[in-house]
């Protein structure tokens, strides 16, 4: 248990932009910055979150150390939960607007037999609508990398307003049940995590040019 729980402590997130949105349209020629605003939640707290933006402008990299809800021998009655907020600045050239197209969401997780564990996420820009929230659920028994990829249709792509200045807002959550499973005895965690320190989740961007 100790080596499944070493194999969860660091957990790391990316954003890429690489070519997409409706037919024809690439990323704008010049680099974009992406300013973190606030990193907020029980997943993230104070200290445990690490931020570093590519060379290119083009990515970056979200580096955690306490993001694991678990429940069972050790495990604190709050654990079974635990969620954080990225609330971002994306700097775009003038003339470009962006969206989301596709999350891909990759973890570690140590479910027992009965437990069950579920990862959620949704995203919206500040003073807009959020997005349906995504649910994917893991049943026990498992011990073993996860991964989950919420595709957005071109036609239902939500883009920046053009012209506006709006901050991006990104929640993901996992939590963990006990179910049938005997927590007194046993320990069931999810984690935003791989066992070989891989990217974990990786938000693709759609483009667009302002008329």
């Amino acid at each position: 248990m100790l080596n499944l729980l070493a194999a969860a402590a660091m957990t790391m997130s990316t954003i890429i932009i690489p070519p997409g949105g409706d037919p024809g349209d690439t990323p704008p020629p010049d680099h974009i910055t992406i300013d973190v605003v606030t990193v907020n939640g029980s997943g993230c707290p104070a200290g445990t979150a690490a931020v570093a933006v590519s060379p290119d402008n083009k990515a970056f990299t979200v580096t955690y150390s306490d993001y694991l809800a678990q429940v069972g021998v050790g495990a604190r009655p709050t654990d079974f939960r635990k969620n954080c907020q990225l609330n971002l600045r994306v700097n775009v050239p003038q003339g470009f607007t962006y969206g989301i197209a596709q999350t891909d969401h990759r973890g570690f997780g140590h479910l027992e037999r009965g437990a069950s564990g579920v990862q959620r996420a949704n995203y919206y820009f500040q003073g807009m609508s959020q997005t349906e929230r995504k649910t994917h659920t893991w049943r026990g028994p498992l011990s073993d990398d996860w991964q989950a990829t919420d595709e957005v249709e071109v036609a239902a792509i939500v883009y920046h307003p053009c012209g506006e200045r709006r901050n991006f807002n990104i929640n993901t959550e996992l939590r963990v049940s006990a179910g049938s499973s005997d927590p007194k005895t046993t320990t069931s965690f999810m984690s935003m995590d791989s066992t070989d320190g891989a990217i974990n989740t990786t938000y693709h961007f759609a483009w667009k040019r302002c008329t």
